[in-house]
């Protein structure tokens, strides 16, 4: 991996192409006055999992078993009931 040291007036007039060159995997110390003030690296890894990774899994898991998995029957009611008494949200603290 690449380091690329620069200063911060630099920088300033070329944010865009220093990030676009983090995210292919280059190191940047931006200086001030000699010393490192900030360091931008690769991109950070996304967290969480995708849907389409979730449902992946979840296929796999069937397969594994033999037969899919159902949802326990007192589970589904909450839902069921969680749903039918859903409220509008209140948005008006945004405006």
């Amino acid at each position: 991996m690449a380091t690329i040291y620069i200063s911060e007036a630099e920088a300033i007039g070329d944010i865009r192409g220093l990030i676009a060159r983090a995210y292919l995997g280059e190191e940047i110390v931006i200086e001030k006055e000699s010393a490192p003030s900030m360091v931008l690296r690769k991109a950070a890894e996304p967290r969480g999992r995708l849907l389409s990774e979730s449902i992946a899994l979840a296929e796999a898991h069937s397969k594994e078993l033999g037969y899919e998995p159902v949802m326990d029957a007192d589970f589904a009611a909450d839902l069921e009931e969680i749903i039918a008494n859903r409220k509008p949200r209140d948005l008006s603290s945004w405006d």
